[in-house]
């Protein structure tokens, strides 16, 4: 093997895998010194967040039921007075990706320990980045403060995801996966961690779509529980790694269209996959094996479209006249990309999307 040069940080958390891992949750409290937790649920959880403050038992501080998505600094700042009132000395939050967001926010202003328990495979649980919205504009920080220490993946928490939310949320996971392999971080450790990651992720998908609402009984939970590894794996890939051309579109339509986040990913990711495949051989041999296809752009949308998930950015209301702002944006302040971005390409690329064409 040739030498090479690179950097590899790590992220530090402690990780409880498996089946019924619930009841350990006590026991990880006490571990972080937890003698009052104020359990975070959104408003459609508040049932499985009164069933984790009885678990807590005497180190239940109250359950707050108020996060929602992207973060607003108002409920965080709501959320702030409560804990406050109510003594709280750490955080449980049970959700996806904005209760786990409300938690880390809540943490980043006053360091307090944090134990998530994931309900879906936004993968924000294992990184470091925070989104806030403030006044409309919603800006990201990084900040050791933020990452959870402890995180309790249950697979029984997620047998009940929605078919059409595990499939978006799965897509969305796939995407941090698929572009750490060539992003500007890239290096030999993250690409293993990757390439099991999708491997994982897309097998587990595969099955779910392919079964749709009949699959149960072991067969769910074998594929619940294949799709949660892949998710933790998939959100350490996003911790760890970098972003790309799919991530800045993403971003570019979800806050100039207000499209949903996890849907925007599923359409998008096997478009600029495709766009940046003939610039990445390596990453594409990775994603080869990964899925065991010689198409895996073309196997990604297949899986969300067998599915009955979204397969174009019409469907999320983008409108047509929108694409033509939409390249201007991402060349106006573009992420770090394998290939180079043209506005002929991209254009094609959106305009594919839109659509919801297969990509080639």
């Amino acid at each position: 093997m040739s030498s090479r040069n690179f950097i590899y940080n790590s992220n530090p958390a402690r990780v409880v895998f498996g089946v019924g891992t619930i009841a350990k949750l006590e026991d990880e409290a006490e571990a972080l010194g937890i003698n009052r937790a104020l359990v975070l649920t959104t408003s459609a959880q508040q049932e499985q967040g009164r069933e984790i403050v009885e678990r807590l038992g005497g180190r239940a501080a109250g359950l707050c039921s108020n996060a929602q998505m992207h973060t607003p600094v108002t409920v965080t700042e709501d959320t702030m007075r409560v804990f406050a009132e109510c003594g709280a000395d750490g955080i449980v939050s049970c959700g996806g990706g904005s209760t786990i967001g409300l938690g880390k926010a809540i943490a980043y202003r006053n360091d307090a320990p944090q134990i998530v328990i994931p309900t879906s495979y936004a993968g924000s649980e294992m990184t470091p980045i925070l989104g806030q919205t403030e006044g409309g504009v919603k800006k990201t920080l990084s900040s050791p403060k933020v990452l959870p220490e402890t995180v309790l993946y249950d697979v029984n928490y997620t047998l009940s995801l929605p078919h059409s939310m595990t499939l978006a949320s799965g897509m969305n996971a796939v995407a941090h996966a698929v572009e750490a392999l060539y992003s500007e971080s890239a290096n030999p450790v993250l690409c293993m961690l990757a390439e099991e990651a999708v491997s994982s992720m897309v097998s587990a998908l595969g099955k779910l779509s392919e079964a749709g609402q009949t699959i149960a009984g072991e067969e769910l939970l074998e594929a619940r529980t294949d799709a949660l590894y892949g998710a933790w794996l998939c959100g350490t890939c996003l911790g760890l790694g970098g972003v790309a051309l799919h991530h800045k579109l993403c971003h570019v339509l979800g806050g100039s269209f207000d499209l949903p986040h996890a849907e925007t990913h599923t359409v998008v990711l096997p478009h600029a996959l495709a766009y940046n495949a003939p610039a990445i051989a390596e990453p594409m041999d990775r994603l080869k094996r990964a899925m065991g296809t010689d198409d895996p752009a073309g196997r990604l949308y297949d899986i969300a479209k067998q599915g009955g998930a979204p397969v174009s950015l019409r469907e999320l209301g983008m409108p047509a006249e929108g694409i033509a702002s939409a390249v201007r944006s991402t060349l106006d302040n573009p992420y770090f990309n394998p290939r180079e971005l043209e506005a002929e390409g991209l254009t094609q690329l959106l305009e594919s999307a839109w659509h919801g064409n297969r990509p080639s």
